[in-house]
């Protein structure tokens, strides 16, 4: 991947991550409550399922 491809691709992670907060900061509060109550184990999982989905949809581009 090129330099340009790279900060593209941080700037759409970047546009991701703050729809939620902006769009709905009272849900996003809630969920983030909920997400910082989840052991170690569940965060794993999820952080293993995002990477997965994450490699997955790189290998389809």
């Amino acid at each position: 991947m090129t330099g340009d491809k790279w900060l593209a691709a941080l700037a759409l992670l970047l546009i991701m991550e703050g729809l939620m907060p902006f769009l709905n900061p009272a849900a996003w509060r809630q969920w983030f409550t909920r997400l910082l109550a989840l052991s170690d184990g569940q965060l794993r999982f999820l952080g293993l399922a995002s990477l997965l989905c994450g490699l997955l949809l790189l290998m389809l581009l």
